[in-house]
């Protein structure tokens, strides 16, 4: 790639987050005052943040950067508005490049960079990079999804959550990486918002919880500069959504975990820092730009016929926890809202996939806490929103496939979906795979786990594998079956780990429910 743009260049496809809401690409010169711009020299380092896809289509792909020579002190850039030069190709030496062209990093968006790429081949693999100021940076690989009508194939699906950087390295991400999967789908906990702890196996940046969107940016950028996170991202697309930890822990809409202490006007100015913050670093489309204290993030995403993703929010629209198992009842909760519940449901009814995903950031599964006689649950997860839970799991006896992917949890929670968790006797409808964490919880102590885990299981029949090591899920599907593969690492307190497959399990198409193999 020559340094300068030639006259045949000028003319160039602006995409991404170009314009506050812009959907879609346009084609503008450059003017004379950003090739000006453009001649003053940045300072070295601009891509150390790396590079990520996401949400693939058929036919596109988002490809991301942010511009940040000094990550962890609100980026270092001088303020003004960058272009930043992409390509896209057929091979990883760019010798067949397919698409090109130029986006703008800009101020107010922390100099982040969205190019949502349309026109690509389906299910065809591509390679990216981006140059500012005669800087280039690492080289991305990403993929396309099937054809929209391609009913058969396969679909190798990595399933990741709960990332603390004070709690260990990110080492399952190295073993994902030599898994090769097509996408990650990636449920909550991207970051954590807690304060620096002098005990942590590693340190959080700065002197407190981030509230304001210069906090948030520089604790991004910290979880950015993992290497194994970051060569994950470069590695293949990833479809994220986020749970609580991105903003505050616990958190309901609007409503803060201590009420007492985040007044509701200072806690909408948080929301609206930690989504800018958020949308500045993930590889998501234009329609996801924040407006204010609120962003659009559950979405649909298909992978052929084959595999229909629901991706959902399951903290924006939520109503404030129970705090009793008759609070946990009232039909006049709900975890979704009523807008997205009607999308969710509107979307497994009217589906043509052989298998429905649904990514739901908490455990819908129930988890029953007290042994023997009675029932004790966690508020949080969809135990604490039973009325909409138990109406979605209707839903799923008349939906083909229903598999639910999890985080939050911690642990490896493999569980059948019972139509009704209050009868035992009540028909399996679906599949929920809790994936465990990256990282959270650290090495967790096994014997203390299963002590305290195991008596459980009798009052939890239809869970199929408990697990606490740290790691990841990755499934194989195909029209016949999901393979599923938990695949767990030997440590996250050191930066180099050992992987090993902790278990199999198989779903079979037409038959709900999971099983060990």
């Amino acid at each position: 790639m020559s340094g300068a743009l030639s006259p045949d260049r000028r003319r160039v496809l602006t995409v991404g987050a170009a314009a506050l809401g812009a959907a879609a690409s346009a084609q503008l010169w450059l003017p004379a005052t950003a090739r000006a711009a453009e001649r003053k020299p940045l300072p070295d380092g601009v891509f150390s943040l790396g590079v990520a896809s996401g949400d693939p289509l058929s036919d596109g792909i988002v490809l991301w950067t942010r511009l940040a020579p000094d990550p962890l002190n609100g980026g270092g850039m001088p303020d003004r508005t960058v272009p930043v030069e992409w390509q896209l190709a057929e091979d990883s030496r760019f010798r067949r490049i397919v698409r090109r062209g130029t986006a703008w990093a800009r101020p107010a968006y922390g100099h982040s960079v969205h190019v949502d790429v349309r026109g690509l081949r389906p299910d065809k693999r591509y390679w990216y990079r981006f140059r500012a100021d005669g800087q280039l940076s690492r080289v991305g690989r990403t993929r396309t999804a099937p054809p929209a009508r391609s009913a058969g194939g396969h679909l190798r699906v990595a399933l990741a959550s709960c990332q603390n950087w004070q709690h260990g390295y990110f080492t399952p991400y190295a073993d994902m990486l030599q898994q090769d999967p097509d996408v990650v789908v990636f449920v909550g906990d991207y970051i954590y918002e807690s304060s620096p702890s002098a005990t942590g196996v590693r340190r959080h940046e700065g002197s407190g919880e981030p509230y304001s969107l210069a906090q948030y940016r520089n604790r991004y950028a910290q979880y950015r500069l993992d290497p194994d996170l970051a060569a994950m991202h470069a590695g293949a697309p990833f479809v994220v959504t986020f749970d609580d930890h991105e903003i505050d822990n616990d958190f309901a809409g609007e409503i803060p975990q201590d009420p007492g202490k985040q007044p509701h006007d200072a806690f909408v100015d948080r929301l609206t820092a930690g989504y800018r913050a958020y949308y500045e670093h993930m590889p998501v489309r234009a329609s996801a730009v924040p407006d204010g204290p609120h962003i659009r993030m559950h979405r649909r995403l298909e992978f052929g016929r084959l595999v229909r993703l629901n991706v959902l929010d399951t903290r924006q629209y939520r109503s404030d926890q129970a705090t009793s198992q008759e609070g946990a009842q009232d039909p006049s909760l709900t975890m979704l809202g009523a807008a997205q519940k009607r999308w969710l449901v509107d979307g497994l009814r009217h589906s043509p996939a052989r298998w429905n995903l649904i990514a739901s950031q908490i455990m819908m599964a129930e988890t029953d806490l007290q042994v023997g006689e009675g029932k004790l649950w966690f508020y949080d997860a969809w135990d604490g929103y039973q009325a909409e839970r138990n109406a979605l799991l209707q839903e799923f006896r008349r939906v083909s496939n229903p598999v639910v992917l999890t985080g939050d949890r911690h642990l490896t929670m493999i569980s059948d979906l019972k139509e009704d968790f209050a009868d035992p006797s009540s028909a399996v409808v679906g599949a929920e795979f809790v994936g465990t964490s990256i990282s959270s919880n650290g090495d967790q102590d096994q014997a203390a786990f299963r002590e305290q885990w195991d008596p459980r299981r009798a009052d939890n029949p239809h869970w199929k594998l408990l697990d606490a090591h740290r790691g990841y899920h990755l499934f194989d599907i195909r029209r016949g079956g999901i393979d599923a593969r938990v695949r767990v690492v030997d440590t996250v307190v050191k930066s180099q780990a050992t992987p090993r497959t902790l278990a199999r399990l198989r779903v079979e198409a037409g038959r709900p429910g999971v099983h060990v193999v």
